[in-house]
């Protein structure tokens, strides 16, 4: 076959009005893309937030923080400094530790010579009143109670102000309501004796302090704990 008859059975190319004209059609479809609405995605699961308390096999004071399976299968530890803002940023759930001390602080009162018992109400008071600054401890008594360390003296702010007399009424209402935790004997306060089973009134004194008594459980030998 001859050059003459190939070249009359290939197939003719576009003309240039053609392509012009395929461009723009091009041209807006892909612009189409861009103003079409996405398909509707997945709504991001909200952050979770739970308290957990201190577990054994978790160092104290530290922040547990869950990432999802995208970042890492392992919790990361966060120092609690770190701000919820800076922690939360791709994690799905969140675990945050209880860091107040589950042990109480030494209280107001000097703990030289008081029994354990005396000592822990000593630290709950301190610790549960803040308006409370001076407890008595031990020292000279014809009573044995305070030369044995089973006694204190809660000191009263302004003690004849209506305020004051309401913060001695609590206290003596939350040691007795605690009674059994704190081997409570006594307490006394403004001319009234109480005890776990009721209140005596009448010439007992005690107007600017809460004189509280306890069954002591013996002296410390220093291995002891106080939990709040």
């Amino acid at each position: 076959m001859s050059r003459h008859a190939l070249a009359r059975r290939r197939a003719p190319r576009p003309s240039s009005l053609a392509l012009a004209a395929l461009v723009p059609a091009a041209m807006l479809a892909a612009a189409a893309g861009d103003v079409q609405p996405l398909a509707a995605g997945r709504a991001a699961e909200p952050v979770v937030e739970r308290v957990v308390t201190v577990a054994d096999d978790v160092p104290y004071g530290l922040e547990i923080v869950a990432a999802p399976a995208a970042f890492s299968s392992a919790p990361t530890a966060v120092p609690p400094q770190v701000s919820f803002a800076a922690a939360q940023t791709g994690t799905a759930s969140r675990w945050r530790l209880d860091t107040r001390p589950l042990l109480l602080p030494v209280g107001l009162a000097p703990e030289r010579g008081l029994q354990v018992r005396t000592i822990l109400v000593s630290r709950t008071i301190s610790a549960t009143f803040p308006e409370i600054h001076s407890i008595g401890g031990v020292r000279p008594d014809a009573l044995r109670w305070h030369p044995d360390g089973l006694a204190l003296d809660v000191m009263i702010p302004n003690p004849s102000s209506a305020t004051g007399i309401a913060l001695g009424n609590e206290i003596v209402s939350f040691v007795l309501k605690n009674a059994v935790r704190f081997g409570i004997q006594d307490a006394i306060w403004r001319g009234v004796y109480y005890t776990p089973g009721g209140a005596q009134s009448g010439g007992y004194g005690h107007y600017d302090h809460v004189h509280i008594t306890t069954t002591g459980g013996g002296y410390p030998s220093g291995s002891e704990v106080y939990p709040r």
